[in-house]
């Protein structure tokens, strides 16, 4: 298994986010929320995303989703 991609948010765009999912790599996003500092870890496993949180695992069923949740939950860099 490769290495996780270990990044902070807004360090990468949400297509080069996907991307290393697509390559089967996980990504570390260090993110600010619940008044602190976490991890959350992206990966993509049996043609499902998912993004697993301090408190919860979400199941995205496509890449258009995986990507409404990046965008969301401020994970990728802003588009302008």
């Amino acid at each position: 298994m490769a290495e996780p991609l270990r990044v902070k948010s807004g360090e990468l765009s949400a297509e080069e986010i996907l991307s290393a999912l697509r390559e089967g790599r996980r990504v570390v996003v260090e993110a600010e929320m619940l008044g602190g500092v976490h991890e959350v870890t992206l990966r993509m496993d049996d043609n499902f995303y998912y993004c697993d949180t301090p408190t919860t695992l979400h199941k995205h069923p496509d890449e258009d989703g995986m990507r409404a949740c990046i965008d969301k939950m401020g994970y990728a860099k802003r588009e302008e």
